[in-house]
């Protein structure tokens, strides 16, 4: 199997006969300029050793190096094994409450921005394992679904803001329903549910949620990011800037408490472990270390191919083809001038048929 590594490269072969063009042209623009200055008889005398067939050579060997430098650059690979290689790990889902109340800057730089970093923090310490993301408000929507491509997993968490789900307020249960229905069962993976939240939870049902995870054998850990106290909400306009706190119908500013006997009792109801959110702690490493003690399971196969570099083959010869060029100068060469004087006969030839 042949592929490029990097084929963004190979659109600048495109420019490759521009610059050949513009080479040849000059040397026609001087010939001419030549002609005019002075008589062919004088040529000899005035021009010495200058070579016009080495000056059309050493634009031949420009063109040449440019292009063997952008196909080395576009790396060409050889696949020389495939394979199936084991696939083992855990499945886990991250429930993100992206709620008006996870604005809130209790801690720092916000509820939600501080939930962002820490499940970026582990997507990149993962290895093996499958990881999917669902993002709730009044409602839970599958950001993305269990999957091993960490760097899409992250692209699709960055994207994750309050204005991803438009239905407001904080359904937690169905939040947890929904990935309980998201795992695949085809496999016998231990299955985990970590969830962000300030548990300020608006729709009830809490413990039919607890009761469907448990009895798929799902244990779930919560995090719980904000203050028991309540702190206000910050609204923002669409330029990003903060315009005051939210309020209630009658004027009265709204303060978001976090909500910790809720997110105990879930965690505690399915074997997990509940942790509030702080500035200075990375509350999924205690989380990490906990999913490290759990049995791998092996949950399918995947097909690798091995490719080997052979960008070489074109760097070599444009690292020759330059180095040629720096010590060729523009006297006149026997076996250039030979060259040259075949092909002009050549053409000669063709022409006369």
């Amino acid at each position: 199997m042949f592929r490029f590594a990097h084929p963004e490269f190979l659109y600048g072969l495109y420019i490759v006969p521009v610059i050949a063009a513009a080479l040849l042209y000059s040397i026609r623009v001087r010939n001419k300029s030549i002609e005019k200055f002075a008589e062919k008889p004088m040529h000899r005398v005035l021009l010495g050793s200058f070579s016009r067939t080495t000056a059309l050579f050493r634009s031949v060997i420009i063109s040449l190096a440019i292009a063997s430098l952008l196909l080395a650059a576009a790396d060409p690979q050889i696949g020389t094994r495939i394979e199936n290689v084991k696939q083992t790990g855990i499945d886990i889902y991250i429930l993100l409450d992206v709620s008006l109340s996870m604005q809130a800057q209790d801690i720092k730089p916000s509820r939600l921005e501080k939930a962002k970093f820490e499940i970026s923090n582990l997507i990149q310490k993962l290895h093996g394992d499958r990881i999917g993301l669902i993002v709730f408000a009044g409602e839970p929507f599958v950001q993305f679904p269990l999957t091993t491509d960490y760097s899409a997993a992250n692209l699709f968490l960055s994207a994750a803001d309050v204005g991803t789900v438009p239905e407001q307020g904080t359904a937690i249960a169905a939040a947890i329903n929904l990935a309980v229905r998201s795992f695949s069962y085809s496999a016998a993976t231990q299955k985990v549910i970590v969830v962000f939240t300030d548990g300020e939870d608006h729709e009830g049902n809490l413990s039919d949620a607890i009761a469907n995870a448990k009895k798929n054998n799902i244990i779930i850990y919560t995090i719980g990011l904000g203050s028991p106290n309540g702190v206000p909400i910050p609204v923002y306009n669409d330029q990003g800037q903060q315009t005051g706190f939210k309020q209630d119908r009658d004027g009265h500013t709204v303060l978001s408490k976090l909500d910790e006997t809720a997110l105990t009792e879930i965690a505690s109801g399915t074997g997990g472990q509940y942790l509030r959110g702080a500035n200075d702690r990375d509350e999924l490493d205690v989380i990490y270390n906990d999913l490290s003690k759990i049995r791998k399971t092996e949950f399918g196969e995947k097909r690798v191919t091995d490719y080997e570099d052979r960008f070489y083959y074109f760097l070599a010869p444009a690292i020759l083809l330059l180095l040629i060029d720096f010590l060729m100068t523009e006297r006149k060469s026997r076996l250039f001038e030979m060259i040259g004087k075949k092909l002009h006969l050549s053409v000669e030839a063709e022409g006369g048929k």
